[in-house]
């Protein structure tokens, strides 16, 4: 489950360690990424629409393949999975656009 905080259950991140081996590699990406691992720490995101309420430039796959952020004013992407039943944010890749454009979603 998500982080219980005032008995309202928020989201959990899981794969931040991903996102660190990124933002060394990209520094130009580190606020942008502590942004938005604050913003998910704090959500209680229940739907899609929750999450484009925030972000609106996210692509929401179809057949809940997951979620594409376009990360730092869309100079990189990150592909994200969200269980909004258990409360749960999985990172899965983040790259440049080169590297996006490989990625099979």
């Amino acid at each position: 489950m998500g982080v219980e905080r005032a008995g309202v259950c928020s989201m959990k991140l899981v794969g931040r360690e991903r996102l660190l081996k990124f933002k060394r590699k990209h520094p130009d990406t580190r606020l942008w990424f502590d942004n938005w691992i604050a913003d998910v720490e704090e959500a209680q995101w229940k739907t899609p629409a929750d999450i484009k309420a925030r972000y609106a430039r996210a692509s929401i796959l179809p057949e809940e393949k997951g979620v594409i952020f376009d990360v730092k004013g869309n100079d990189y992407r990150m592909h994200v999975k969200v269980n909004f039943k258990n409360g749960i944010v999985l990172v899965i890749r983040v790259g440049n656009h080169r590297e996006y454009d490989r990625w099979i979603l």
